[in-house]
């Protein structure tokens, strides 16, 4: 199709999430003849659901493709140009243009654009120590990343795996790897796993993973990663210990890949991520938006920027992106932070600020924790579960909550969600109509149990 009557070009620098939303979006409101699409991506698929990867390691998701929402293929047949293992290295503001380099071949050239977005993701923390980058050490931030450990774990004889990190990426990767028949040590720098909760919730994550067999290291950080005659990891180290390891899963957490943003000038807050306003839009850039795991976004309980990489946040700034691109109008607000996770049958769930994220916010307030039951304790299959929960002292504003428990746990956390985003106390949550019967819930739900137990607190504050 000859595309130079085309009014306008939109050029997608990434062919994720937020990046072939904003291309599918853009689309569905202009056709080819009014807006030219063209999306570089430097990898080897688009439209992924990066959250998959490790039940894709664990052998729950039996296909890679069955995590690819939409191939390339798909995108080209709805007229986006979209190009392939293809790296833009430099954005040239001020001349409107991006310059890309073919992975394979080197070869690169310049394309002009009239609107930009910016989807550029986000890289895997990488410790800079010695043999970080030894064969048999991975992130996987990607499916290439999830393709390379497969291939390490199908190759490799020792049955041995250290995880480093043990936030949302590590325990899932720690629950893949037993489940893939490893011994798996997890060598984790906080004081409990999972410091995206508070300490005294994370001990409950803690016990529970022990009891399904997985080492926990706590207070521990890897120094560097002792390799073999061959040159492939043999050990992690700490300061205090060696612990022996055929493959090592890098669960450290990741940061903004802003590098081509922040050498173009373009504004990043203090989590590195690019700041937007309501619209996508990078701030002072009419023509240049920005969405996914690269950007900061705003926590409506604190008032602060916070960078949350999560593929529902990227999918939403690509609707919004796209609506905006094409002609329309929408605007994303803003976040709680509310995450869902699993290790084996354990859920591990929050919203909302922990007790560290309201005292930096300079907020005063009450905790409780409660330990409940998910359906009513007559009822076959009953399980306990341990929710926390904090408002504000004297407003009783809810501030968060943290959930952990079996089956039926975790997902209790959309409750306080909606309560967080909707501005609602904790005397205004007990009054919540929820759904109710023995085979789901006690006849008082575990969230508004917590929900009372604050609201006598606030009062007598």
């Amino acid at each position: 199709m000859n595309m130079s009557a085309a009014s306008e070009r939109l050029v997608v620098i990434g062919g994720d999430a937020a990046g072939m939303s904003a291309a599918s979006q853009a689309r569905r409101l202009k056709g080819p003849g009014e807006l030219e699409i063209v999306a570089f991506e430097r990898g080897h698929f688009t439209s992924y659901s990066a959250c998959g990867i490790p039940y894709w390691v664990g052998g729950d998701v039996e296909e890679r493709d069955e995590l690819i929402a939409r191939t390339p293929e798909e995108h080209r047949a709805r007229d986006i140009d979209l190009r392939m293992r293809t790296e833009v290295t430099e954005i040239d503001v001020a001349g409107q243009r991006v310059r890309a380099r073919d992975v394979d071949s080197g070869a690169e050239s310049w394309t002009s654009y009239d609107k930009l977005v910016i989807a550029t993701g986000a890289r895997p923390i990488r410790p800079q120590m010695p043999g970080a980058d030894a064969p048999g050490v991975h992130g996987v931030q990607t499916l290439d990343d999830g393709q390379a450990l497969l291939d390490t774990l199908t190759r490799t004889r020792g049955r041995n795996a250290v995880v480093v990190g043990a936030g949302y990426i590590g325990v899932e990767m720690a629950e893949a790897l037993i489940n893939r028949g490893y011994e798996v040590t997890v060598v984790n720098r906080g004081s409990e796993p999972m410091s995206t909760l508070d300490a005294d919730m994370g001990r409950l994550v803690h016990e529970a993973m022990e009891g399904m067999g997985i080492t926990m290291v706590n207070d521990a950080e890897v120094t560097k990663v002792l390799t073999g005659e061959d040159g492939r990891v043999r050990a992690v180290a700490t300061e205090d210990a060696e612990y022996p390891a055929d493959v090592v899963v890098l669960g450290i957490g990741v940061r903004p890949e802003t590098s081509l943003a922040k050498a173009a000038g373009l504004p990043v807050g203090h989590h590195d991520g690019l700041l937007t306003d309501l619209a996508m839009r990078v701030r002072g850039h009419e023509n240049i938006w920005a969405g996914g795991d690269c950007v900061e976004v705003l926590d409506l309980v604190s008032g602060q920027e916070r960078h949350i990489a999560l593929g529902t946040h990227a999918n939403k700034h690509g609707q919004v992106i796209g609506a905006n691109v094409g002609g329309g109008y929408a605007t994303f607000p803003g976040v709680v932070g509310t995450a869902v996770s699993k290790v084996c049958d354990l859920e591990i769930a929050r919203t909302g600020l922990r007790e560290k994220d309201a005292r930096r916010a300079g907020l005063q307030f009450e905790t409780v924790t409660v330990e409940s039951t998910s359906r009513a304790g007559y009822y076959p299959g009953a399980s306990l579960m341990t929710v926390k929960m904090l408002a504000e002292r004297r407003t009783g504003r809810l501030l968060g909550v943290q959930i952990v428990g079996r089956e039926g746990a975790g997902k209790r956390v959309d409750i306080a969600a909606v309560a967080l985003t909707a501005g609602m106390t904790v005397e205004r949550m007990t009054a919540l109509d929820l759904g109710y019967a023995p085979p789901f819930s006690p006849v008082w739900d575990p969230v508004l149990v917590a929900a009372r137990k604050a609201a006598l607190k606030v009062r007598a504050a």
